[in-house]
């Protein structure tokens, strides 16, 4: 083999190596995003997490609250699957004790939650520790003088009906000038949304499509999205309702691996 051949064959290997680390990095990743609006004088920074499936961040989530920390947020929004159905609750336990000492936390289910079959004692849970449970419910919050609507709703596994009358009481109940914010698990639902006058809807629950091609596939598949899910990742916009899709932070309760899909923390910028 000559030379050039050698350094051919040298740089292809490189850039296959440096490709498969990128492929499968799973380093926790921070995606910040901005949002401007009349209703709102004074910023206010959001941070979501999703899909944290009760995953093992370092002891007590340590991983993700320092990244959470370097925001400074004024407020965390937990958007469901926090727990997971297969895999014991205590790191997902340990997490929520940790960033509730620290945050205002508000937190809504995911089918995870109602997949472990306890999911009423897991919300009792979240609430003995300081996080308010959105389950049909609105909070109007005051962030230095600046107030918002902060709504949510249980995740519709097991009764879309349920889903359906929670949506219509937080818009009911959220009808009073402020900018609002609605914590919903599954983005599949923007039509949904759509229907009310909510500002902005944070979800989760696509892991980001699973194997994800930059540039070129926003995702090959999501659960009740199927092939190519049109909702895996980023921000959508709808008439004048504005949706944030979080990629979530798990790495261990799927059999698959993400491709090109590190785990993700968004932080969202009203303005």
């Amino acid at each position: 083999m000559n030379n050039r051949k050698k350094i051919i064959l040298t740089i292809s290997l490189i850039i296959v190596a440096v490709l498969i680390l990128l492929a499968f990095d799973r380093r926790l990743q921070t995606t910040n995003y901005t949002i401007e609006s009349d209703q709102i004088s004074t910023p206010i920074r959001l941070a979501l997490v999703t899909d944290f499936h009760s995953n093992n961040y370092g002891k007590g989530g340590s991983k993700v609250i320092d990244a959470i920390s370097k925001q400074s947020p004024d407020i965390v929004l937990l958007g469901g699957d926090i727990f997971d159905s297969e895999i014991p609750h205590d790191e997902a336990k340990a997490f929520l004790q940790s960033i509730s000492a620290m945050y205002q936390c508000y937190y809504v289910t995911g089918n995870h939650e109602y997949w472990s079959e306890d999911v009423e004692e897991l919300k009792a849970f979240v609430a003995s520790v300081g996080i308010m449970v959105l389950d049909g419910k609105c909070s109007t919050v005051s962030v230095k003088g600046q107030k918002l609507n902060i709504c949510g709703i249980d995740d519709p596994v097991y009764s879309y009906d349920t889903a359906y009358a929670q949506l219509e009481a937080v818009s009911k109940e959220s009808n009073n000038g402020y900018y609002t914010v609605l914590l919903s698990h599954r983005p599949e639902m923007i039509d949904e949304y759509a229907r009310y006058d909510f500002d902005l809807v944070l979800s989760g629950h696509a892991h980001g499509g699973q194997f994800r091609i930059p540039y070129i596939i926003n995702g090959l598949y999501a659960p009740n999205q199927g092939l190519f899910p049109k909702y895996a990742a980023g921000m959508y916009q709808t008439g004048d309702l504005t949706m944030i899709v979080s990629r979530g932070l798990d790495k261990q309760s799927i059999k698959l691996p993400r491709l090109f899909n590190r785990p993700e923390l968004a932080i969202i910028d009203l303005k």
